[in-house]
């Protein structure tokens, strides 16, 4: 006989809750198929408009996550979950999940800032956390860098908002430094002219500000030479590489020794 009734109770119950839970679960995988289309529209509008590309990867983030949730709240509804019973449990936990997403809230309000004051945007090469590379996108939580060994790091926001970021392309150029020793028997005057001829040969060396060459150390044994000049921030290290190499072999065409080498 109890278990008749129970069998009564859970037909009655089918009955009345089982179309709207078939309803809710077809609108919930409905929904997130067309949130998914109109994130990827607004990615394109986003893009058609010429959106700065520090913003809308930001944007697509947390349009989405908002439709997300305004989508739950909805399904809800129609399954007949009642409201004040979600408010009831939310109210138990908020405590709870205040404590465990305070590091997560802290991150999403240093994404804002980083959108407002603007220290880097996507593009810029930054050293920041022991790490340098180029900002890939910025995200509601994290900031991707890609170094130049092609790791993608992924940095809370929070960790950027709160400590020394050195945006080394912000102004658009670098400075490149270049030191060489010398023994006191090569002559100064015919090292400098090789490193001059040297420079004028690398064409992605900057015609200005003027190139620097000097002595900056001297020592018992020899003296230092300095090469300063300015290069474009972005394929900095390749412009090094080039720079270091045609100097090296146009000093040793010249019959030039280098102290140590």
């Amino acid at each position: 006989m109890n278990v008749q009734k129970f069998y009564d109770h859970v037909y009655e119950w089918l009955l009345s809750y089982g179309p709207r839970f078939v309803i809710g679960l077809l609108v919930l995988f409905v929904g997130l198929w067309l949130i998914k289309i109109l994130l990827r529209w607004s990615q394109g509008r986003m893009s058609n408009k010429k959106v700065d590309p520090t913003i809308k990867p930001f944007l697509t983030s947390l349009t989405g996550a908002i439709l997300r949730v305004l989508l739950i709240l909805a399904v809800m509804q129609i399954m007949g979950i009642q409201m004040t019973l979600f408010t009831a449990l939310v109210g138990a936990f908020g405590v709870a999940a205040g404590l465990a997403l305070s590091g997560t809230l802290q991150n999403f309000a240093s994404g804002i800032l980083i959108l407002l004051l603007k220290p880097f945007a996507v593009g810029d090469d930054i050293i920041t956390q022991g790490i340098e590379g180029q900002v890939a996108s910025i995200q509601i939580f994290y900031t991707i860098v890609t170094t130049y060994d092609n790791r993608s790091v992924i940095v809370p926001n929070s960790k950027l908002s709160n400590d020394v970021i050195i945006n080394i392309s912000r102004e658009g150029n670098r400075r490149l430094d270049v030191a060489l020793k010398f023994t006191n028997s090569i002559d100064y005057k015919q090292v400098k002219s090789v490193i001059n001829t040297a420079i004028d040969k690398c064409k992605s060396i900057l015609a200005k500000p003027d190139r620097r060459i000097g002595i900056s150390d001297l020592q018992p044994d020899g003296y230092v030479v300095t090469i300063n000049v300015w290069v474009a921030a972005h394929g900095y290290q390749d412009t090094k590489q080039e720079l270091q190499e045609t100097i090296l072999q146009d000093i040793k065409d010249a019959g030039i020794k280098i102290a140590g080498v």
